[in-house]
């Protein structure tokens, strides 16, 4: 049996919070302007692979799309 047969579907598990936070971040905002609290919860999701940073001096953030 292959490992595709047992595996129907993959999601990446997410807290409501980033749920919420996840629609917020459809278009690109920049992470200064975000709360600090908000700021940990992106750096969180930027590691799940949720969001995509964007640019290295004041970087923006953009939730990635799903395939």
């Amino acid at each position: 049996m292959k490992i595709n047969e047992l595996i129907s579907d993959f999601e990446i598990w997410t807290t409501n919070d980033e749920a919420k936070l996840l629609e917020r971040l459809k278009t690109p905002v920049k992470i200064s302007q975000l709360s600090e609290q908000d700021q940990f919860k992106v750096q969180a999701m930027i590691r799940k692979s949720l969001l995509t940073k964007i640019g290295h001096n004041d970087p923006s953030v953009v939730a990635n799309e799903k395939k």
